[in-house]
């Protein structure tokens, strides 16, 4: 099994009306039922819009902390689930039912595997 990275983008997501997006939560909920039920949720959720954006940055020998993104961009992650599939066929047919859940487009990426190996 992979975890995949299921995610959108703010911009994606388009101008709807306030009962637009409240029909569309307990669809995206539903998904999300579904992903537990199936055994490959992972952990999902939306990020705050209007809540503070901080920035790490140790490329000058030091880490400094700063408020705000890294760069001003309309752009940013706003929505994410990861799940724990065999293939990307399968996580390509999660990140479906969740666009089609949102309305909205979602992109999907594979964990990388650096993790350490687990003793067996």
């Amino acid at each position: 099994m992979a975890e995949y990275l299921l995610y959108f983008n703010q911009r994606w997501v388009g101008d709807h009306s306030k009962e637009w997006f409240r029909g569309r939560g307990p669809r995206a909920m539903a998904v999300t039922e579904e992903m537990k039920q199936a055994g490959v949720y992972v952990l999902a959720g939306g990020l705050e819009e209007n809540t503070p954006v901080h920035h790490a940055d140790s490329t000058c020998g030091t880490t400094a902390i700063v408020d705000g993104p890294y760069a001003e961009s309309k752009e940013f992650l706003s929505g994410f689930a990861i799940v724990d599939v065999p293939d990307d066929e399968t996580a390509k047919q999660w990140a479906a039912k969740i666009a089609e859940a949102c309305g909205w487009p979602h992109e999907v990426r594979r964990f990388g595997s650096q993790r350490p190996a687990t003793a067996g």
